[in-house]
């Protein structure tokens, strides 16, 4: 085991020992190859650098209260990545390359995988791009697959303890009928001046709005959101939203503790009827809300200064899967053998 200071990760890049790469050529994925190198050279034309052919996921693996390492639903991020792949017209990757890609990386890097109890966990970077040269606007005919992958600790500092969000009505992290559904990097793009702006004012990210109306919630920085009222777990639906597996997994633990689950648009007004309110995705697991501040109108809307019990419970039953203390009757993880 690594001498690393499991417990006072930040979420950030950190520097393993190896990654797995898969080239696409002449109308075929190649073989899985490991590498030691944190470079990729790829052609100065090269899609991804000029017309944005880039997709990208994010998942992790936890070391279970039994020692084994288990990789939280990796045939569901196979399946993201692949729609995000249509999207931009990229050539899907087989499932089953996809996820022994990332299975690799776990035993590669197995000394860099945080143990039971730390509070950290080893997050993946599976990565798709365009590498063939174009200088027209169209597809590569070149693609590259990378995982890479590193421990990492909670992504908002606050860990699991409510955080303040801004609601923003000048900018949109994506267009109506645009790329919002699929996870590329233009959406992120897009939101990197708001997001700033949020936390400079004192906000840990932004709730962003329609893109069509500014009338209904959409994201909550890089997650997707959700309030708790009158038993019922509330969701956005949107054509603008990414598809959250963190969420779905949420949504299907919320039946499962007798919660009706609604996902239908979310009027700004309704935020005032919530009695919870949190952030969800690989990255944060859930991170409650205690406050949102309204930009525009300067209305606040208070959710406590401690998570909610729907919250906890959620958040301790899906950690429970992942850590191996709670039986995975959905059969969510893909426990690593090597």
């Amino acid at each position: 085991m690594k001498n690393i200071d499991w417990k006072n990760l930040p979420f950030g890049y950190f520097k393993t020992n190896y990654n797995v790469r898969c080239y696409y050529r002449n109308g075929e994925w190649g073989k899985l190859e490991v590498s030691d190198s944190e470079n990729i050279t790829m052609h100065i034309a090269a899609t991804c650098l000029h017309y944005g052919q880039e997709a990208f996921e994010g998942m992790k693996a936890f070391t279970g209260v039994d020692g084994k390492i288990r990789i939280f639903r990796p045939y569901d991020n196979a399946k993201r990545m692949n729609s995000s792949a249509r999207g931009i017209m990229m050539p899907e990757i087989p499932e089953e390359l996809f996820v022994r890609a990332c299975t690799m990386v776990a035993e590669l890097n197995k000394d860099f995988v945080p143990p039971y109890g730390s509070g950290a966990s080893f997050y993946f970077r599976p990565l798709l791009i365009g590498t063939g040269p174009q200088v027209g606007v169209k597809p590569a005919d070149e693609y590259l697959f990378v995982v890479f992958g590193g421990p990492v600790g909670p992504y908002f500092k606050e860990g699991f303890n409510p955080v303040k969000f801004q609601i923003v009505h000048d900018a949109d992290r994506a267009a109506p009928f645009g790329t919002g559904k699929i996870k590329v990097g233009g959406n992120y793009a897009a939101s990197l001046r708001s997001g700033q702006r949020a936390h400079d004012e004192g906000y840990s990210n932004c709730i962003y709005l329609d893109p069509a109306t500014h009338s209904y919630v959409d994201e909550a920085g890089a997650a997707n959101f959700f309030g708790i009222k009158n038993n019922t777990y509330v969701t956005p639906e949107s054509s603008s939203i990414l598809p959250s597996i963190t969420n779905l997994s949420l949504c299907a633990l919320a039946e499962d503790m007798g919660l009706k689950v609604e996902r239908r648009p979310i009027p700004v007004s309704e935020l005032a009827e919530f009695s919870e309110c949190a952030a969800c995705g690989t990255a944060a697991v859930i991170s409650p809300i205690g406050a949102i501040n309204d930009r525009d109108s300067g209305k606040i809307y208070n959710y406590g200064t401690e998570a909610g019990p729907v919250s906890k419970k959620l958040y301790e039953t899906l950690r429970g899967i992942q850590d191996g203390t709670i039986a995975d009757k959905f059969g969510w993880t893909l426990v690593v053998e090597g």
